[in-house]
């Protein structure tokens, strides 16, 4: 048997949405059993008969740390079922629904880095674990943990261990839930770039003779880059979009698929605030449904007014997409999304879907014949017109922690020329210059980094907000 010895400061912490590490330094096969351990017994303390779906993106060792998982989960007595191959997380998510398994554990970092990992636990529900039962399987991890020589075939022999095939799932719940024939004849080719994600075989399957590909390749490095759906690490995909006459609508998905980056026929990003739009009005105004809708603090307050104009109540949520899906699978909810890219509707799964929230896209423009960009206008032409971006500030953690403690203290009364008239502290700071322009900071929970977001009129405006705070968050 093999003996995990941990060092005292080895503790483990799930950040917004899983635990994630660096692979070979803390994200280990060692700690992975220990949070697997702490899983099976919190899924047995709920369920005598408790089962686990677990699956992997596309990142390096996935397989191993899946086996890992395995061996402590199925030792314990939880029964296990499991996809062979790269799993996005929303197909894990529909397989706990699918088999009514107790949980789900998805071995990804989601837009990390390539040089870590992650584990995230889903409910039986389909959706990401609320933060209370999160809570109760980190007080659960043991120091130290055997993890068993038994092979898999024995647990499968045992009848604890069952292969299924979760993306073929999945495939099946798109054709019953979307006019795929209107997509696929719609005489419309759609772009995408899969970032050498979890999204890439289902798409391919999907959409065979409609979609153009980039990096849908196995590439566990991420060509070096991190897998996250922003315009700055899709230059390359929005350069193709611009470049090909033929390409109506692009979009891109992180490393695990659950979040969405879209583009339109010219190479411009389309942002998950004008994407929150677009799902509003698609499903309340052209297909009649209706419901709440709930967004994280970063969310822009367009939303707000789409939701007034629509008579749908508007909830905001600190960020992390676990507080949406609680309201989500406790209520009657419409939309629910988040600025990166997490985004959720009714009908499906209370989960973020990069690849779901694409085909409602373009079920829309399929079903109009209109652009993305005059969808677009239907939405300014209620909420007006805006631009939106955000800097990642990878600084020190003295600067870090002064910036936070100012924020904290309501220390900024302007940045630069740019006077704040008003303030919201729901999970960060959200900062308002006048009745349409806001900018905001927040620090990451996944990451080193100080995230600072802005909205105007104009790219230009937003721009020169960003640098004006920036240049003040600097000269801490």
């Amino acid at each position: 048997m093999l003996y995990l010895k941990l060092m005292k400061n080895n503790n483990i912490k799930f950040g917004t949405d899983g635990w994630r590490a660096i692979i070979a330094q803390e994200f280990t096969t060692d700690n992975v059993a220990r949070v697997a351990y702490a899983t099976a017994k919190w899924v047995k303390s709920i369920d005598e008969n408790a089962s686990v779906a677990i699956g992997h993106d596309c990142r390096f060792a996935g397989p191993l740390f899946v086996e890992t998982a395995i061996k402590i989960l199925c030792q314990e007595g939880v029964k296990v079922f499991a996809h062979k191959g790269i799993c996005a997380t929303p197909m894990l998510s529909l397989a706990c629904v699918n088999y009514k398994t107790t949980a789900g554990i998805v071995i990804t970092a989601s837009h990390n880095p390539p040089s870590y990992n992650g584990f995230k636990l889903k409910s039986n529900y389909g959706g990401p674990t609320i933060p209370a039962d999160i809570a109760i399987v980190e007080s659960l991890i043991p120091e130290s943990i055997e993890i068993p020589k038994t092979n898999l075939d024995d647990f499968q022999k045992q009848g604890l261990l069952e292969y299924v095939d979760m993306e073929t799932d999945y495939f099946n719940h798109v054709e019953k839930n979307f006019d795929m024939e209107a997509i696929r004849n719609s005489g419309m080719v759609f772009g995408y770039d899969a970032m050498y994600g979890a999204g890439q075989n289902i798409a391919r399957r999907l959409l065979p003779n409609s979609l153009v590909y980039l990096h849908c390749e196995h590439n566990p490095g991420f060509d070096g880059q991190a897998p996250e759906p922003i315009h700055k690490n899709l230059l390359e995909f929005s350069e193709l979009m611009k470049n090909s006459s033929d390409l109506h609508f692009g979009f891109a998905n992180d490393g695990d698929a659950d979040r969405i980056g879209c583009y339109d026929g010219e190479g411009n990003f389309v942002d998950s605030h004008h994407i929150l739009l677009l799902l509003i009005h698609y499903l309340y105004k052209y297909k009649g449904e209706k419901g709440k809708v709930v967004v994280s603090f970063t969310v822009s307050n367009k939303v707000k007014k789409l939701c007034e104009a629509y008579g749908l109540e508007c909830i905001v949520t600190p960020v992390g997409f676990k507080y949406i899906c609680e309201i989500m699978v406790n209520d009657d909810v419409l939309v629910g999304g988040e600025e990166s890219g997490g985004l959720a509707i009714k009908g499906h799964i209370p989960e973020r879907d990069g690849v779901w929230i694409a085909l409602v896209l373009m079920e829309f423009m399929a079903k109009t014949g209109k652009t993305i960009n005059e969808l677009i206008q239907e939405v300014y032409e209620i909420v007006g017109s805006f631009e939106y971006d955000r800097y990642d500030l990878h600084i020190s953690e003295e600067i870090k922690q002064n910036v936070i403690k100012n924020c904290t203290e309501d220390n900024y009364k302007n940045f630069g020329k740019y006077n704040i008239v008003g303030r919201e502290t729901i999970d960060g700071w959200k900062y308002f210059l006048n009745d349409e322009d806001w900018t905001m900071i927040r620090a990451s929970g996944t990451e080193p980094v100080l995230r600072v977001y802005a909205q105007s009129n104009n790219r230009a405006n937003v721009i020169d907000v960003l640098e004006s705070v920036k240049k003040v968050l600097l000269s801490e």
